[in-house]
């Protein structure tokens, strides 16, 4: 379980390095804040997924979608905060194509990862 989180904390801290290399207006200054922002960014979702997952499901049809990607944009702005040297240049703005960044690059990189058997395959 520490395994799969700590993977999961990389995996982030990777895409968040290279979604500050686009111009999405997300800064990192460094790979040491680009890892505790994915270590914050992992713990906020980890307590986002202790809700029960039909509730979960059930929030995201009901909205279509706009929930789970609201608390995304939130979790963003939120490690942006927190750690110093990661910031979003354009507010909101930046913490939205941010989190969609986000997601679309961690999902390639988590992707290859169950390819090549270092992370297992849930489906």
């Amino acid at each position: 379980m520490i395994i799969g989180f700590l993977i999961t904390v990389v995996v982030l801290a990777v895409s968040l390095w290279l979604i500050s290399l686009l111009p999405t207006g997300v800064e990192v200054d460094s790979p040491a804040k680009a890892l505790m922002g994915g270590a914050i960014i992992g713990v906020l979702n980890g307590i986002y997924h202790f809700l029960p997952e039909g509730l979960r499901t059930f929030g995201a049809v009901i909205s279509l979608g706009l929930i789970p990607l609201t608390i995304s944009i939130v979790v963003f702005g939120l490690a942006a905060m927190l750690v110093e040297g990661f910031r979003l240049r354009w507010g909101i703005m930046s913490a939205i194509i941010g989190a969609l960044a986000l997601t679309f690059i961690n999902s390639i990189l988590t992707w290859v990862l169950q390819l090549i058997g270092l992370v297992p395959s849930f489906s």
